[in-house]
């Protein structure tokens, strides 16, 4: 799973890269006011990740477990991890830009890079359970 190699998918968050902005125990030091905006922003950004859909298996790219990690930085610019099915993906080249084009339009994101990562490597079992339920994997 995702969580095994470090990757908290689709968990927004802010980029925290060298530990800056840390209180003394290791904890984030950040203002309940930008946690609740991070997260406002997150249900937006995974909402408009819920509306893109693989066209080759009938459920959206969220679901489908293919969104690894979303940061949320500081400017509120986000950078996208996430994976492919394949690597022979019919939609290889489009799928990040309609990814990168939806996360731009959420309100309040400042811009977005989407990045493709191929660990860990993609499997049926990183779909949540509604999407395994709707294409029959679990009875």
């Amino acid at each position: 799973m995702a969580e095994e190699n470090g990757l908290d998918r689709a968990e927004a968050f802010l980029n925290d890269d060298n530990g800056a902005g840390r209180n003394g125990n290791g904890e984030a030091a950040v203002p309940p006011e930008r946690m609740a905006e991070v997260e406002k922003l997150g249900e937006s950004i995974v909402a408009q990740l819920s509306s893109i859909y693989d066209p080759e298996i009938p459920v959206n790219i969220y679901e489908l477990g293919l969104i690894y990690k979303i940061d949320v930085h500081d400017d509120n610019a986000v950078t996208v991890d996430m994976t492919l099915t394949s690597p022979n993906c019919p939609v290889a080249e489009s799928l990040p830009m309609e990814v990168q084009h939806k996360v731009e339009a959420v309100d309040g994101v400042k811009g977005c890079e989407v990045k493709i990562v191929w660990e860990p490597m993609w499997h049926p079992s990183m779909m949540t359970e509604e999407a395994q339920l709707e294409l029959g994997l679990i009875y």
